[in-house]
């Protein structure tokens, strides 16, 4: 579309980010706009309804294509393979009403709006000082003229240099930039209003179905059909009221969840005007923060410019840990100020919606932050767009549903056809062929079929609240029936939370010495080590007791040493006053004063390690350091560290424990602490010993991925822990079976002298013995004398560095890599939510289950996303249980089983009571007849509306099958299934209606001729002209009509009885006592109708009597139809064998992408390439033109 109308008419917006959209230029055309409107009035209001459904038509409509910089309405298409549509009106934003206000005379030359390093100067349009924007979910995007397209404000600039920031905004802004800035970027405030009922209301009216249901209502009522339309209006309006009562209370939580953060009071430092207090949503980007030392929400993303924090980012990560921040160094003037050092730079920023625990002022000076994003571009305004917009799924059983009610529609379009054909021959007034015709689409597009379809998920939204498993995205129930690959986090998931000491070992020049364990009475001596383990961390003191990390909190906790603040009252040459100090408790006291804490280089998951700078006191500076051992050792001088190293940590490792690394140095005193570089201190240390931790298994953990294992559902560990302790834990836990082999791989990036290179080497881990190679420190056996038929039993693990190097250089390899790999370690949370995606393009269906620390962004790509947190940054999980351990992940596979089936068996049978009455009605409509208004309304409402309430009422099965159900409606067994009923219930139809025909007593105009019924009695009981034993031209009562209906009715209960799935994947039918109870009475009742010879109750039902011997034909009729039916079910339809020996005739190979892969790997006998190195140029030249890609959300597997 951009490409037919030139460069300027087309654009990205949000290049590269996950809401990331093409916009196209639109400018309205008053004929066009003139043409529409005289459209909506001839098509009574049909044309604007077709527009709200379809946005994008509206556009083309009424706006011709023109260039980004002219228009004024912006479509937007998503570039996910949802392809979908919105509408926006360009708006203007007039700096001129500033003046008016008094606030601030503006020229097109003043100085604060001709500095073009600001994107919100470089939108000012001159002389008339306007901005074009457009507000996109939330966030505003104004038209930068200089570049030419559309920019995110609300944010300061990512190419501002440290040095910048702190030279333009370190001394806050004027009243003037803030009223510029307050215009042009809107209030910091994350506005979530309660949607009006009304809203919602026509937001739910306006829905096709619903729209359909209205149709099918005003056609029922000018055919008198009143009942049933009452009932459908009021089932519908329950419905309606159920589903916006939801939606508001949803809206009503969420936006108490967000209402505090818009009016928290904040201090600001405005440039010549001092301190001022005010509301957070004032706040503009540039502001100047002074934070105190109360607690404090933060209101807004500030980046820490002097001092220190600690924050509690639970919101963030799930974990309530203190978490320290430290001041962005005021240097490099090249870099953009997130590229200016080793570290994270969200160690130097403070996150909206993170609670300020403490602040450590430098000196005497506060602690000040510069406000860096504000509204929904902040860290919790993401979080809660992500909710409000949340990514459309394209399930392939929802889409097949939709192809399905094409076909129906078809079909009615030919009974339609048929209709009038019949109609206009038989000299019918035009009025009634037209109901007649239109009454066809109801009968063959059931309005309640989506309905009936979602009873299913409701039943097991129910099921899985009463196991405290809550859900937020119902539909994914269903798509949860389909996983076949879970990931999962290691600690915390897999393993308890707590760690335990297990004990240290300390090290010298001429090895390890003996390890030391933490028994009562056994203090470690003092020294490097124990003063390592007393001060590296980042441990603070919160109401009287010790918050962190669980692993600093047991490691400070071993030494039996006490921490505390320093007061005013401190005074101690060298040491600040905000200094955190470390000492022996008065029963170990071995030195004579403690330790202070001067500075931390806190934790890093990118870097793996934390520094700290301490002064003894009166004594000397020293630096320590710990992390992933593998990282530490690279840190210090080669002849400290042992060297039988890499086998004594993977002696620990290889039996699960978690071992960190620990190192120091001295430094010298004439350096100021804070004028250290990172680089500077962590290099050249001395390596001081191995601590080692344990961390047990959950209880649950081994039996539900035996489960998972049994039912052929893949595993796989996704975590930050070290490599060989991920692979322990996968052995201990039963993903890697003991017999099978583990096979490591490495890669590297490209370098001066080599390009990047892949390495596979056999990981043996049953006799330590040797080296490792690279940084994961483990044993590898450089032999392979296996036979070549044990090769396929292996599991791969790699590191999230060799997983980075693989999917950059080696794409082409990766799928193949993908098809084995079990392990993934030292991964990072981007990294995570990567591998999820490359595993959805592999056809799988990706489950991720985390405790929500760093497993965020993975549970929100993943098809189910399961948090055993219940911190506020698991909203954004599909699926969150309230019980901490994995048990929750069968029960919402069985679940999602269970209504999957539920929904194909009652999308089955509303197919089949739509075929049964279009059949039935149309055999009808051969004599110019049809079903009475009564007779409707028994099989609409006392038959299939009770079915379709209780038949989904069965529970998931208990015991998960070693296959998955179909996840699509065209599958060949479900399409034959139909089929055959709908060819089973024609011939029956057509059989009773010819029969019926040929019978001696039949009579086309004397319906009372068959019985012995006195024509007396009828007369008594009904004061109709039926005296002389003939009908009315209106009525329906015949002989055709009678045995249509019983056959109908009572085939309706046939096929819920036959559709009523069980095992593997639900109850047996009958545990679901209500609906078996409804199948029986209902029965009952129309057997009851058929045999009974009461008058006024045939009258009623526009019945007639018939030979007692053409009842039992009927019957007979009706059981050889459910014998067949049953036969086809159980002996074809749910035959597994059957169908697997029927694709194998026909060579039918699935095209699920993992599939074809597990194929070609299959038949490599080259792979898996053991002792080998591969590099990314070879690989590129023997792979050249090989790709995978899928739609995520796909699957193309008819039979698991």
């Amino acid at each position: 579309m951009g490409e037919k109308y030139g460069k300027g008419h087309h654009a990205i917006l949000n290049k590269g980010e996950e809401n990331e959209m093409e916009i196209f230029g639109y400018h309205t055309e008053g004929c066009r706009k003139t043409l529409c409107f005289a459209g909506y009035i001839f098509s009574c209001g049909i044309l604007p309804l077709v527009f709200y459904w379809r946005p994008a038509w509206s556009v083309w409509a009424n706006c011709i294509p023109c260039t980004l910089s002219e228009a004024d309405v912006i479509l937007l298409r998503t570039t996910d393979e949802f392809q979908i549509y919105s509408r926006k009106k360009v708006m203007w934003i007039y700096l001129s009403s500033l003046d008016s206000l008094g606030s601030i005379s503006l020229t097109p030359d003043h100085p604060l709006i001709t500095d073009e390093d600001y994107v919100i100067n470089r939108a000012i349009i001159r002389p008339d000082l306007k901005v074009r924007c457009i507000q996109v979910q939330k966030i505003r995007y104004v038209w930068n003229n200089s570049a030419e397209q559309f920019q995110k404000v609300g944010c300061l600039e990512d190419s501002f240099t440290a040095a910048k920031i702190h030279l333009k905004f370190g001394s806050g802004l004027t009243r003037e930039e803030q009223e510029i800035r307050r215009l042009i970027c809107g209030s910091n405030t994350i506005d979530v209003e309660i949607t009006p009922i009304w809203k919602l209301l026509i937001k739910e009216v306006l829905n096709p179905f619903y729209v359909f249901q209205l149709f099918s209502v005003c056609l029922w009522f000018s055919e008198d059909y009143k009942e049933y339309a009452v009932a459908i209006i009021m089932m519908s309006i329950i419905s309606i009221t159920l589903t916006v009562y939801d939606l508001r209370q949803q809206s009503i939580k969420l936006h108490r969840l967000v209402e505090s953060h818009n009016s928290i009071l904040v201090t600001v430092c405005k440039k010549k005007a001092g301190i001022q207090e005010l509301e957070s949503r004032y706040l503009v980007p540039g502001d100047l923060l002074s934070l105190s030392g109360n607690k404090m929400q933060l209101p807004c993303d500030a980046i820490l410019l002097d001092g220190g924090c600690i924050v509690n980012e639970s919101m963030l990560t799930g974990e309530s840990i203190p978490v320290i921040k430290t001041a962005l160094p005021n240097m490099g003037d090249t870099v953009p100020w997130k590229l200016h050092g080793q570290e994270d730079y969200k160690k130097h920023v403070l996150f909206c919606g993170t609670e300020v625990i403490q602040t450590r002022p430098t000196g005497s000076g506060t602690v000040r932050a510069v406000v860096l994003q504000t509204g929904f571009n902040t860290a919790k305004g993401d979080l809660v767009r992500s909710i409000l917009y949340p990514k459309p799924m394209n399930f392939q059983l929802y889409r097949d549903a939709v192809r399905f009610l094409l076909c129906l529609i078809g079909t009615a379009t030919i009974g339609m056809v048929y209709t009038i054909c019949v109609y206009v021959l038989s000299g019918e007034p035009a009025e009634d062929v037209v109901k007649k015709a239109l009454d066809v689409i109801t009968i063959a597009v059931p309005p309640a079929l989506p309905a009936a379809l979602t009873t299913g998920i409701i039943y097991a939204q129910r099921r899985l609240k009463k196991r405290g498993i809550f859900c937020i995205s119902p539909q994914r129930i269903n798509i949860c029936g389909q996983l076949n690959l879970i990931c999962f986090d290691k600690t915390g998931t897999l393993t308890k939370d707590g760690l335990d000491v297990w004990g240290v070992v300390p090290s010298d020049r001429n090895g390890f010495q003996e390890i030391h364990s933490f028994t009562p009475g056994s203090a470690l001596p003092w020294g490097p080590l124990c003063g390592a383990m007393a001060s590296c961390h980042s441990l603070i003191i919160l109401d009287g007791t010790i918050q962190g990390d669980p692993l600093d909190v047991k490691m400070f906790e071993a030494t039996n040493w006490e921490i505390e603040n320093c007061g005013k009252d401190f005074h101690i040459r060298g040491i600040p006053t905000q200094a955190m100090i470390v000492k022996p408790n008065q029963a170990t006291c071995q030195i004579p004063m403690g330790i202070a804490i001067l500075h931390q280089f806190p934790f890093s998951s990118t870097l793996q390690r934390m520094s700290v700078i301490v002064q003894e006191m009166e004594g000397d500076l020293m630096a320590f350091m710990k992390g992933a051992p593998e990282r530490v050792v690279s840190f210090c001088q080669p002849d400290t560290v042992p060297s039988n190293f890499t086998s004594e940590l993977q002696n620990y490792t290889m039996q699960g424990f978690r071992v960190i690394g620990l190192a120091y140095k001295r430094l010298e005193t004439n350096h100021h602490i804070t004028a250290l570089p990172r680089e500077k201190v962590e290099s050249e240390l001395t390596f001081l010993g191995l601590l080692i931790l344990e961390n047990r298994l959950k209880d649950e953990t081994k039996p539900v991925l035996e489960e998972l294992t049994s039912a052929r559902i893949r595993t796989v560990m996704v975590t930050g822990d070290n490599l060989q302790t991920a692979v322990t834990v996968a052995r201990k836990s039963g993903m890697i079976p003991e017999s099978l082999r583990v096979i490591l791989i490495e890669a590297n990036e490209a370098d001066e002298s080599s390009p990047a290179s892949v390495t596979w080497k056999l990981l043996e881990d049953r006799k330590p013995t040797g080296y490792g190679d690279q940084d994961s420190y483990i044993n590898i056996r450089e032999d392979d004398s296996r036979p070549r038929d044990e090769e396929a039993n292996y599991h791969f693990a790699m590191t999230g560095k060799s997983y980075q190097v693989i999917s950059q250089h080696f794409s082409s390899l990766l799928p193949k890599v993908l098809m084995n790999a079990t392990v993934f370690a030292r991964m990072s949370p981007g990294q995570k939510s990567s591998l999820v995606e490359e595993f959805q393009k592999l056809d799988y269906f990706v489950g991720m289950c985390g405790d929500g620390a760093n497993d965020c962004g993975a549970l929100k790509v993943a098809h189910a996303g399961i948090s055993l947190s219940e911190q506020e940054a698991s909203v954004a999980s599909p699926f969150t249980s309230k019980t901490p351990n994995i048990e929750c992940v069968p029960h919402l596979i069985k679940e999602g089983r269970a209504a999957l089936v539920t929904s194909f068996c009652m999308f089955k049978y509303m197919a089949l009571y739509s075929m049964i009455q279009y059949v039935g009605v149309l055999l009808l409509y051969w004599k110019t007849n049809s079903l009475s208004n009564y007779q409707f309304l028994f099989q609409d409402l006392a038959i299939t509306t009770l079915i379709g309430i209780t038949m989904s009422l069965n529970g998931a099965y208990p015991k998960l099958a070693p296959y998955r159900p179909p996840g699509r409606l065209v599958s060949p067994p479900l399409l034959f299934s139909v089929l055959l009923n709908v060819l089973f219930s024609l011939v029956m139809h057509m059989l009773g209606f010819i029969l019926v025909r040929k019978q001696p007593w039949y009579s086309a105009t004397d319906v009372f001729s068959a019985c012995s019924l006195s024509k007396g009695n009828i007369s008594r009981t009904t004061a109709s002209p039926m005296i002389s034993g003939k009908v009315g031209s209106d009525s329906f009562m015949s002989y055709e009509n009678t045995t249509i209906w019983f056959l109908g009715t009572i085939n309706c209960i046939i096929v819920a009885l036959v559709f009523s799935k069980g095992k593997p994947f639900r109850q047996p039918i009958y545990t679901n006592y209500i609906f078996v109870l409804v199948l029986g009475i209902q029965m009952g009742v129309c057997i009851f109708l058929l045999f009974a010879n009461i008058p006024e109750l045939y009258q009623r039902m526009d019945l007639v009597c018939t030979p007692t011997l053409w009842r039992v034909y009927l019957v007979i009729m009706l059981a050889v139809n459910l014998i067949l039916s049953l036969i086809v079910e159980e002996a074809i339809i749910d035959n597994r064998a059957l169908w697997l020996i029927i694709k194998q005739s026909f060579g039918y190979q699935s095209k699920s992408q993992y599939r074809k892969w597990q194929r070609v790997v299959a038949i490599d006998p080259a792979w898996p390439p053991l002792n080998q190195t591969s590099y990314s140029d070879q690989l590129l030249r023997s792979a050249r033109g090989e790709s995978y890609s899928n739609p995520v959300f796909e699957s193309h597997e008819e039979i698991p």
